[in-house]
């Protein structure tokens, strides 16, 4: 990501063309990311429009960050696919890294649950049905999301579902029990308890969001890290026939007790994104219309409208403020030539196709049938 700066190129994925944030019109602040803010902008002689991804190199720093974010800028540049967000540009300055994304007007689940707290079966259904895609993409590309939760899955104008922030996602390792970032509420038990974990503990989170778009609340709740992983040693969360809102079938409910079993071996998805697709739930969708986005959605969100909490997006930023000397500190390190190695990427890397995706964890045979 140096000062020669990078154009993700969609078709071979080799073009590299000089840009910097002067070639961007900015319009207003749409959101607000760990290391900096979000901006919708607009291409200088040109119609399309980006999201902007701005962030504060002190502060990556100050948080200890660097290979975090750097992580993210290599998977960005790799992963290519119309139900993640995708990267078109990335370029920096001496203080900050841009990435520049596309940009969807929907908004995120977390803002469209915060509205309608519950949502229908059909909508839930086809919002898994998008995400499935998305997650079935990574995982054949050897890539663990590890974040999948309602902020990280964003609406086009359409309806559609795209996942976002590949910010703690990695290449999957066998041994990868230290990883152990995510959010406590969507976190598999597996990777809150410090084990090694595969693509199902993604397939966890699913069930927690649809499990939370059917009841209006998450199954396991807490407001720490420890008392959200007490909750889930307690029990197993179970969906009753009496527990299903009305008008939601018991194969959806089956569904959802698949994916949140708290050991992976038992958990739908172990076998891969097929066992997730063949489920009875949703045996019956287009799984190619629905690649092809040829199909309606049952839940278009109100383009006319911004789709995001504009008070939250401009509200001051408190860790700023607590840590205005340790930023400062850090500020004066970027004048030093060794720090802004620190985000370097050479040419040779931003050109490196998609690796082979890794051997996956053998198959287990299971029959899978809707129990109460």
């Amino acid at each position: 990501m140096g000062n020669c700066t990078f154009e993700s190129n969609k078709s071979d994925n080799t073009s590299t063309t000089l840009i910097s944030k002067n070639n961007f019109m900015y319009h207003y602040v749409i959101g607000k990311g760990g290391f900096g803010k979000v901006w919708k902008v607009e291409k200088k002689k040109s119609p399309t429009r980006y999201a902007m991804k701005e962030m504060s190199k002190a502060r990556i720093l100050a948080k200890r960050s660097v290979t975090s974010v750097m992580n993210e800028r290599k998977l960005l540049n790799k992963l290519k696919h119309p139900f993640l967000v995708n990267m078109c540009y990335a370029f920096q300055d001496r203080e900050t890294l841009y990435l520049v994304m596309d940009l969807l007007t929907g908004g995120d689940m977390r803002y469209h649950i915060g509205i309608r707290q519950k949502f229908t079966e059909a909508e839930t259904k086809f919002i898994i049905q998008c995400l499935v895609i998305g997650l079935e993409y990574m995982h054949n590309n050897s890539v663990i999301h590890r974040d999948i939760k309602p902020e990280n899955l964003v609406l086009d104008e359409n309806g559609y579902v795209r996942i976002t922030d590949m910010g703690i996602a990695r290449i999957w390792n066998k041994e990868n029990s230290k990883e152990t970032s995510g959010t406590p509420g969507y976190m598999a038990p597996e990777v809150m308890c410090r084990q090694n974990h595969s693509f199902v503990a993604d397939y966890f989170a699913v069930g927690v969001i649809a499990f939370e778009m059917m009841m209006g609340r998450r199954p396991y709740i807490g407001k720490s890290r420890k008392e959200i992983r007490d909750h889930i040693f307690q029990k197993q969360v179970q969906i009753k026939k009496y527990d299903l809102p009305e008008d939601w079938s018991f194969e959806a409910a089956d569904f959802i007790n698949k994916l949140l079993q708290r050991k992976p071996a038992n958990r739908l998805g172990l076998n891969g994104p097929e066992e997730v697709k063949s489920h009875i739930w949703l045996k019956d969708t287009d799984w190619d219309a629905l690649t092809k986005k040829k199909l309606t959605a049952p839940y278009i969100p109100d383009t006319d409208n911004d789709n995001f909490d504009a008070l939250q997006a401009n509200a001051s930023d408190k860790w700023n403020d607590e840590n205005r000397d340790l930023l400062k500190i850090h500020t004066l390190e970027l004048k030093n030539l060794k720090t802004q190695e620190l985000f370097k990427m050479t040419e040779e890397t931003e050109k490196k196709p998609v690796k082979a995706p890794l051997k996956p964890p053998r198959k287990h045979k299971r029959v899978f049938s809707v129990q109460w």
